[in-house]
């Protein structure tokens, strides 16, 4: 997401409540990743962390060690990316880069890019299974890529409202035979960045502000306030902890906890994410609800603020290249 739309968005997230200070896990050294947009840990070396710059005119990952140095430059062949916005691991020692931005609305469906994370970490080209996805509603605005244990892909979408949380069909075609229908399962929080699949079969969804636990779609169990970011976007699951990070030169990644569960909804919380119309209701106890209270006024007036932004950078922006892919 261009720095320009995101200026609303980080005054609303410093008008909300300071966190505790959070561990540095690392500061990405390369001035080049200066638009950090997803984030991966490495299933071959946990001391590995793989990201990518948001958009750009080729289809890169690039692994970090554990300093935050740039180690490795893979790209993937016969790509021609649109706004790539969302890296996810996937069973098989498989990366999965989501080109998933669509800031104007207008693209007619969106990719995703299957890989196999290479053994060696040197500059590289490598083949990649190239999947198109077609939501059932119009064209979404996404940056959020979640990837299950089996291979299921769910993509989250980025809005002010209404944003969707869509899943893929579990058997998959690739571009050159056709197109893979989303169906929309359940709602998320508003202006989602990131999510990722915890270890336990759990998911999180991120916003510039906040993180959410699902036991499934529309069964949020827990939520947290994040450390403020210039612009934070991604969210990795390292164990029993996330990993989250933000847009800019030289930015860092944090490490916070997973949010323990949630028996009840904070007090004048405001409604969260409604069930997943396709599975069962909930069994056990109460859904932790969407932390952000709707009279809280910091948090109107840096929603409010961000719609200008927003309004202003769509309004502007022309430097996407090809609404096909």
């Amino acid at each position: 997401m261009p720095a320009a739309a995101s200026a609303g968005l980080v005054v609303a997230g410093l008008l909300l409540a300071a966190t505790p200070s959070p561990d540095v896990v690392l500061t990405i050294t390369d001035p080049a990743l200066a638009e950090s947009s997803g984030l991966a840990v490495s299933q071959r070396d946990p001391e590995v962390l793989w990201t990518h710059n948001d958009g750009g005119s080729a289809a890169q990952v690039i692994a970090l060690d554990a300093h935050g140095d740039s180690v490795a430059t893979v790209t993937l062949a016969g790509v021609d990316p649109y706004d790539p916005e969302a890296l996810a691991p996937g069973p098989d020692d498989t990366l999965y880069l989501g080109d998933l931005g669509d800031n104007s609305g207008e693209r007619p469906d969106v990719s995703v890019f299957a890989f196999a994370e290479p053994h060696r970490l040197v500059d590289q080209t490598v083949d990649a299974r190239w999947y198109r996805f077609t939501y059932p509603d119009g064209p979404h605005d996404a940056e959020a890529l979640l990837v299950a244990p089996d291979g299921r892909i769910m993509v989250a979408t980025k809005e002010l409202s209404g944003a969707g949380l869509y899943r893929a069909p579990r058997v998959l075609v690739t571009q050159d035979v056709g197109t893979n229908a989303l169906t929309r399962v359940a709602t998320v929080p508003a202006l989602v960045t990131d999510g990722a699949y915890l270890p336990d079969g759990r998911f999180v969804l991120r916003t510039y502000t906040a993180v959410y636990v699902y036991a499934r779609p529309g069964h949020q169990v827990a939520w947290a306030r994040l450390p403020a970011q210039p612009q934070g976007e991604s969210v990795a699951a390292d164990g029993d902890r996330l990993l989250v990070g933000s847009e800019g030169v030289h930015s860092q990644v944090l490490s916070v906890p997973v949010p323990a569960a949630s028996r009840s909804a904070p007090t004048g919380a405001s409604a969260g994410p409604t069930a997943d119309p396709s599975g069962p209701a909930s069994r056990r106890g109460q859904r932790a609800e969407d932390p952000e209270p709707s009279s809280n006024p910091a948090l109107i007036a840096g929603v409010l603020a961000a719609v200008v932004v927003l309004l202003g950078a769509v309004a502007a922006h022309l430097r996407r290249r090809r609404p096909t892919h």
